[in-house]
């Protein structure tokens, strides 16, 4: 990792003001870090977990070559390992993935917004990485929550999903699982859109809290389509917790999050 680390520390950098803010936000010497940056030092583990949390990258892809990384921050992709042959799971999967329709049009980054299970009253921003590899279509979440104590520095807490999507009768399902933890796992339908730009999708998202009482919860969950290529760390810079009547939260969004009476007993969006 020492190879490239620095040099791969000031292309993430260089999405930010100055090296000083993300010192700053990162609680980290300033002259600690210039040595990261000219290779002179490796980062402790807690300072490196501290970096990848912030910029949103793995600690083993900062270790890649420069125009490698540079080219997964234009547009990241994860491989997952490869399953055995015989494998149950896969077996219980595959007439699903033999139903399935194509999702190729879907493909790309977008912003989901969601009412918060585990901060009620907050609108969770999250980032959303759609890819097809090898005719399955997968997708990655990045969810980052910034809390700020009083007298401390600025505290992180991260997660990454790493899912599937089918198309299914005119309904989009997509199941994921924690990465980071691997003690959670969420499922999101959304209703497709039949116009020839996709803009906004809606749908419902279940889960549980990350709170003590690990509750499970169901929110309406918004879609905004971003684009096939994305600034991926500029995107990663403006997920986190928003107040609803925060005004980059327009109108729209809020409506669409707003939770309906029930019908019979049943959640239900239209």
């Amino acid at each position: 990792m020492a190879e490239h680390l620095g040099d791969n520390l000031k292309l993430l950098c260089s999405h930010y003001r100055s090296i000083a803010e993300v010192c700053r936000k990162l609680a980290i010497n300033r002259a600690q870090f210039n040595k990261y940056l000219n290779g002179q030092s490796r980062p402790t583990p807690y300072n490196l977990k501290r970096i990848c949390d912030f910029f949103g990258v793995e600690e083993y892809e900062l270790g890649q070559p420069p125009e490698q990384f540079a080219r997964l921050i234009g547009a990241r992709g994860t491989t997952p390992g490869k399953a055995s042959e015989g494998d149950p799971l896969l077996e219980l999967l595959q007439p699903l993935r033999d139903n399935a329709g194509n999702l190729s049009r879907y493909c790309g980054y977008y912003f989901e917004y969601s009412n918060c299970m585990s901060v009620p009253g907050f609108i969770l921003l999250s980032l959303v990485h759609l890819r097809e590899e090898r005719g399955t279509f997968l997708f990655e979440r990045q969810e980052r929550q910034e809390r700020t104590r009083a007298g401390e520095a600025e505290d992180w807490v991260r997660c990454r999903y790493l899912g599937a999507a089918f198309a299914l009768q005119d309904r989009l399902f997509l199941l994921d699982y924690e990465s980071l933890t691997v003690n959670e796992m969420s499922q999101t339908i959304l209703i497709p859109s039949f116009k020839s730009r996709i803009t906004r999708l809606n749908g419902l998202k279940t889960g549980v809290s990350s709170a003590d009482g690990r509750n499970p919860a169901c929110t309406r969950v918004v879609w905004e389509f971003m684009g096939a290529e994305i600034n991926r760390v500029n995107a990663y810079r403006q997920i986190g917790l928003y107040r609803p009547d925060d005004p980059r939260i327009d109108a729209d969004i809020r409506q669409r999050l707003t939770v309906e009476p029930l019908k019979n007993g049943l959640f239900e969006i239209e």
